[in-house]
């Protein structure tokens, strides 16, 4: 699988953050070099920049650490307009004083929920999608089967976090293979990617990428599944938001991304696009990993495959439709207007 990387979320960027803290936003900035730097102002239309001053940016070779200590006057003895020059010195101080939220933060589904104006402590009052899906075969050589599982034990509820890890990774490195063998993208699987929205930031645990693009986000949770939804919904929308500052200036930002929360047996999918979010069931789809499923003669280990092959099927098929999906930002409205309505 190949590898990219992004100017906003160096995987060296230490993002975990416990609790209620904040992080602020210039501790971000301070890390862009010059071209980082002008696509980031680049996308705050309000401070009303043209080309010009972007060269005055390009020439004077100011990089984000530069930017947060540059007053109105130096940027005026830089060549910058009067307007330009004040409207920049305002901002620097702005992007000073913002705070950003870790993902960890987030431990309330109904106050994440109600952001989109559902009223619940629970995943009950997500309006549903319909996955798209792809058929995984036997004979796919790609594809897990019950007999691959049997290397890394059966699952439990109170598994350690490395043996869930490696059911989680088996699936998702599988789907991803599987998807580049039946289409012509390359797909990256980045774990402990860093990711930095508007308002939230911190590592994910596994960021799937189609070329430049954010397609997909893993939130792997032993416990408290709710507050990994929560969290998934607060990481997926800072993906939009990292996926909209690569974009040109002008460009219809309409995006969509999907998000997968896992215990390793249970899976639960999601669907976000800017100020929606979708579930595609209302219970988790599980995969028995049980001593007995280990055994080829026994009906828990054809549960185990048929559930296997559930499972990879609709991570295929989620990976494929974003990794596919039409630039037009229309046409991708009416994709998705499709999987919602056919519920």
């Amino acid at each position: 699988m190949s590898e990219t990387s992004t100017p906003y979320t160096p995987a060296s960027t230490s993002t975990s953050v416990a609790g209620n803290e904040t992080v602020a936003l210039a501790d971000e900035i301070k890390k862009y070099k010059t071209e980082a730097l002008i696509d980031f102002l680049r996308k705050e239309e309000d401070l009303g920049l043209n080309d010009d001053d972007f060269e005055i940016i390009r020439k004077r070779k100011i990089m984000g650490r530069d930017f947060l200590k540059t007053s109105k006057e130096e940027f005026e003895h830089c060549g910058l307009e009067m307007g330009p020059a004040k409207r920049l010195a305002d901002f620097a101080k702005e992007c000073k004083d913002k705070k950003l939220k870790a993902f960890s933060s987030y431990l309330s589904l109904s106050e994440v929920l109600a952001e989109y104006g559902l009223d619940s402590d629970g995943i009950d009052s997500i309006p549903l999608f319909s996955p798209p899906t792809y058929e995984i075969q036997d004979s796919n050589k790609v594809a897990l089967h019950g007999r691959d599982f049997g290397q890394y034990g059966t699952l439990q509820p109170d598994s350690l976090e490395a043996m869930r890890n490696e059911y989680v990774v088996a699936l998702l490195h599988a789907s991803i293979h599987i998807v580049m063998d039946i289409t012509d993208k390359e797909l990256s699987m980045r774990p402990q990617y860093g990711i930095v929205g508007e308002e939230s930031r911190g590592r994910v645990d596994f960021a799937i990428k189609e070329a430049e693009d954010l397609i997909c986000i893993t939130e792997d949770k032993q416990h408290k599944v709710p507050v990994g939804i929560a969290q998934n919904i607060k990481q997926l929308k800072s993906a939009c938001e990292t996926n909209k500052r690569k974009r040109k200036r002008g460009d219809d930002d309409f995006d969509y991304l999907y998000g997968i929360v896992t215990t390793g047996r249970d899976w639960h999918f999601l669907l976000y696009s800017p100020g929606k979010i979708y579930k595609a069931s209302d219970t988790a789809y599980s995969i028995e990993f049980i001593k007995k499923a280990l055994d080829p003669n026994s009906e828990e280990y054809q549960s185990l495959c048929k559930n296997v092959r559930k499972v990879l099927g609709i991570i295929v098929g989620l990976l494929k439709d974003r990794a596919c999906a039409e630039e037009e930002p229309e046409r991708k409205r009416v994709r998705i207007e499709g999987y919602r309505s056919k519920k």
